[in-house]
């Protein structure tokens, strides 16, 4: 009776190893085949909640997952020049261009845009409400208004630096010094969520992209003071690098991922993400 307990036991041991056995294989198969890329992306696309929702629509559609590192746009280019990243999505047409003429990207697709809004104190006390950015700038300058600016090289420094050029504070067509921009203005070194917080509690003025100012909690008594200026449009592109500077990047699962991003259904996808029933994005990959 005993012996055949025994058998009885070991019998059960061995099944039970051998589907441990199994079970462990097809994890680890699953583990080794799962695909996955590297996105140098933006903060605003992160930080305004759109990756939340994209990212999972594209998982769903062709199985590969993103790992995304959120920067300034400047940073993101100089992470996929380096080769540390498969895919660019970042918000600096010029700079873009600028990657792509010299080599580590074959082509850049547009893909969405919205626009920058300069945010400050509601009451606005420099009077600068209104749809024209440049003015506001001067104005903000002309008082020395408490100014927070990113400074961190990323799509939103590049604009805010391009459209104090055009102040006519300093030469044409140059970066503007600092000093000229008033002695309330500030360089953070920081995203935009930050930088939207430091001017929340210092009652500064800020430019924002709307996406980020949108899902920001923080607004305390900041709102939006000037929108609308055709000079604070916001376009996106994205790119896989370039596979010839980088051969050992997954080239195919960031073509999967452009493919994707600018066809009808991540399209949609952009165009479905909402807060507070406001749209945050408009998709564009069809543009010129």
């Amino acid at each position: 009776m005993m012996s055949k307990k025994r058998a009885a036991w070991k019998r059960w041991r061995t099944q039970l190893s051998v589907r441990g056995v199994v079970l462990g294989g097809l994890l680890l198969a699953g583990t080794v085949n799962a695909e996955e890329i590297t996105m140098a992306s933006t903060t605003s696309t992160e930080q305004s909640g759109l990756f939340s929702q994209l990212l999972p629509d594209f998982r769903k559609a062709t199985q590969v997952d993103v790992k995304v590192v959120a920067v300034g746009t400047g940073q993101a280019i100089d992470m996929a020049r380096r080769g540390d990243a498969d895919v660019l999505f970042v918000h600096d047409t010029a700079a873009e261009e600028k990657f792509v003429a010299e080599g580590y990207a074959v082509k850049r697709f547009p893909v969405m845009y919205n626009d920058f809004v300069l945010v400050g104190p509601a009451k606005d006390p420099v009077g600068v409400k209104g749809n024209d950015i440049v003015a506001a700038f001067r104005k903000i300058a002309a008082v020395n208004a408490p100014f927070v600016s990113r400074g961190d090289k990323s799509g939103t420094d590049a604009a805010e630096r391009r459209l104090w050029s055009q102040t006519g504070l300093g030469d044409a067509g140059q970066p503007l010094d600092s000093d000229k921009k008033g002695s309330g203005y500030k360089e953070c070194g920081c995203g935009m969520g930050p930088a939207l917080n430091i001017a929340a509690s210092s009652g500064a003025y800020v430019l924002s992209d709307r996406g980020t100012w949108l899902s920001f909690k923080n607004k305390a008594d900041l709102a939006v003071v000037v929108e609308g200026d055709k000079r604070l449009f916001n376009q996106y592109g994205v790119m896989v690098v370039n596979p010839a500077k980088f051969p050992n990047r997954n080239t195919a699962g960031a073509q999967k991922f452009v493919d994707w991003v600018i066809s009808p259904q991540g399209q949609a996808s952009i165009a479905a993400y909402k807060i507070g029933g406001e749209q945050l994005f408009f998709p564009n990959a069809n543009a010129k």
